[in-house]
């Protein structure tokens, strides 16, 4: 997943990564899209065993995505067959009065996982730079000064033993029209249609430009970003499992050593 991965230190060009592309797909046709994928959700499966049974390691994935993106799919069929009891799915949205009375890390943190834990951010802390930058709902040097804080916050958890994967789901503004659309053609659906989300729409630029220079200044050793293209839902999909698979392998995890000899034991009638 090398060609979607930030490196840290470079610069970020969302133009570079067409979101419809299908590059790293190893098929000929969609039709054998679901053997690899299937085989990699079965990886994802076992390794998240792994996890919960060592309790030595956690694991955050941090989400995000602009309007219709596709997190909530995402996390539906690359995380469906997990045991529930390993993981969780945090979701942010516009800050509380209570959290605004906090510093705005306050609300994240306590949401971070445990040793055992896989959890998903559903939109995370960088909403809080993003939003704000774009909206102009603070002045610059709020943004700036949390972009900073990030990182160091990030680092706090990878030092304590966190493992970060952070994956923004690109879009192209055309496909965001079509799943706009299809939502107001479908009764449905009218429920996850905002009208106030057109105002976001049309500062589409701003929130590309914002996005670039976020993910390029915050994209570490320790916490990575990838951007994955979202067009193709199957196709992004098999990339963010293809992302979780990769890393937890890295963890070089194992199921727990017994310290007794199962042929010793004996059942009761």
């Amino acid at each position: 997943m090398e060609r979607y991965w930030v490196k840290p230190g470079g610069k970020v060009d969302l133009s570079a990564i067409h979101p419809g592309e299908k590059t790293l797909f190893d098929g000929a046709n969609k039709s054998e899209f679901e053997p690899q994928f299937k085989e990699l959700q079965d990886q994802l499966q076992d390794m998240q065993k792994m996890l919960y049974s060592q309790g030595r390691h956690r694991v955050l994935v941090v989400m995000q995505a602009m309007d219709t993106g596709g997190k909530d799919g995402c996390i539906k069929h690359v995380f469906s067959h997990i045991d529930p009891q390993g993981i969780h799915v945090r979701s942010f949205k516009k800050p509380s009065e209570e959290e605004l009375s906090y510093d705005f890390l306050w609300r994240i943190h306590s949401k971070v996982p445990h040793r055992g834990q896989l959890v998903i951010f559903n939109r995370s802390h960088y909403e809080d730079i993003i939003a704000v930058r774009v909206k102009k709902l603070f002045p610059d040097e709020v943004w700036k000064r949390r972009q900073r804080h990030v990182v160091e916050f990030e680092r706090m958890l990878a030092e304590e033993g966190t493992t970060i994967v952070k994956i923004f789901l690109h879009i192209s503004k055309e496909e965001q029209k079509k799943r706009l659309e299809a939502r107001l053609e479908n009764p449905a659906k009218h429920w996850k249609f905002n009208p106030d989300d057109l105002a976001d729409r049309r500062r589409w630029d701003d929130f590309m430009s914002a996005y670039e220079d976020v993910i390029a200044k915050t994209s570490t050793e320790h916490a990575p970003w990838y951007v994955v293209p979202a067009d193709r839902k199957w196709y992004r999909n098999l990339c963010v499992a293809r992302i979780m698979v990769d890393t937890l392998a890295g963890l070089k995890m194992s199921l727990p050593k017994v310290d007794w000899d199962p042929k010793e034991i004996r059942i009761d009638d």
